[in-house]
C-alpha cells in the first residue's frame, strides 16, 4: 500500500510496511506538473505487467516494483487488492505510469487531479 501525501511543489508517494520489501523501494517523488491524471481502471490490471527490474510479481497476491513495457516505458506497481489501485499517469518522470494501491482511491484521486 502507498500513502500519497502534498507538499507545496511535489506529491511524496510513501511505500508502506513490507511492501517496501516487495517493491524494493520506499518512496517516490513526482512534482505537481508532472501528473497528468489519476483514474481507476480494470483495464490497467491486465498482463503481462513487462519485464521485471527489481520486483516481484506473486500472482493473486501481490504485484510490485518497477516494470518495462514496450520501448522506454517503465511503470511502478504496487497493488495487493485491485479493488483500491489507481492509476497514476506521468510525464517529464522516471516513471510513465504508478500503478498503486491506497487506502482510500477517491479521497486520493481527488487530491492528485485537482492539482492538475
Amino acid at each position: 500500500m502507498v500513502k500519497v501525501t502534498a507538499t507545496e511543489n511535489e506529491f511524496v508517494f510513501d511505500v508502506l510496511g513490507i511492501h517496501k520489501f516487495w517493491a524494493l523501494k520506499s518512496q517516490i517523488k513526482v512534482k505537481k506538473e508532472n501528473i497528468i491524471k489519476a483514474i481507476q481502471s480494470e483495464e490497467e490490471f491486465t498482463f503481462p505487467l513487462g519485464f521485471r527490474m527489481p520486483g516481484t510479481h506473486l500472482p493473486w497476491v501481490i504485484t510490485a516494483g518497477t516494470y518495462y513495457i514496450k520501448y522506454r516505458q517503465r511503470n511502478f506497481w504496487d497493488v495487493c487488492n485491485k479493488k483500491n489501485a489507481i492509476i497514476v499517469q506521468l510525464k517529464h518522470s522516471n516513471y510513465n505510469k504508478l500503478i498503486i494501491e491506497v487506502e482510500n482511491p477517491i479521497e486520493t484521486m481527488n487530491l492528485l487531479n485537482n492539482a492538475i
